[in-house]
């Protein structure tokens, strides 16, 4: 909805079914992924199931057994339309689910991010929740590693933002406000750049 190809925007989800063979069932739910429709937002929500087998090699319902209902899928459709709005607002994108590339270390080794715009690090969080430590953590290290990475759009990042399209909240921070204490005890003690 935002621009990408379906293949691009479901690459986790189709990475996870390759994991465990499901590469047919996943090609057919992505060949139905058309729009805001209630097919195409169920044939999604049962797609973005693979994710499980890629991020953590295990699945908790089978796919064939996702059935949304009618609220869940309104929801669904009402967070796009929030995603889209925030683009409008905040856009436009330009890396989008991208990985780490030149900055992972034997510590952390993988990690996906979700997006950047001219001058701001985003991350997506779907979640009842306020903001947790444990999301600032995350983006704070992608930051960092984006900066060590092969993608040279991280040196113009000057902030980092999580949205949240379910509770339709932007929360922004400047890179500059965050202490230099912070920055090197992530980068050494969580990244693992110390230990180059």
């Amino acid at each position: 909805m935002s621009g990408a190809s379906a293949q691009e925007s479901f690459e986790i989800s189709l990475r996870g079914a390759s994991n465990i063979g499901e590469d047919a069932l996943a090609a057919k739910l992505l060949a139905e992924v058309k729009g805001l429709d209630d097919r195409s937002i169920t044939n999604a929500i049962k797609l973005t199931r693979f994710d499980v087998y890629y991020r953590a090699g295990l699945g908790y319902k089978p796919v064939s057994e996702i059935k949304p209902d009618q609220a869940t899928i309104q929801n669904v459709r009402t967070m796009v339309e929030r995603s889209l709005h925030f683009l409008e607002v905040y856009g436009p994108k330009l890396l989008d689910g991208f990985t780490f590339e030149g900055g992972y270390t034997d510590t952390v080794s993988k990690g996906d991010g979700d997006l950047t715009t001219a001058d701001t690090l985003w991350d997506f969080k779907v979640s009842k929740a306020k903001v947790k430590k444990e999301y600032t953590l995350q983006l704070l290290m992608y930051w960092r590693m984006g900066l060590h990475s092969v993608h040279p759009e991280f040196q113009s990042i000057k902030y980092l933002g999580i949205y949240n399209p379910r509770l339709n909240q932007v929360y922004r921070i400047a890179v500059t406000d965050i202490s230099e204490d912070v920055i090197r005890e992530v980068e050494e003690k969580v990244i693992g750049y110390g230990m180059l």
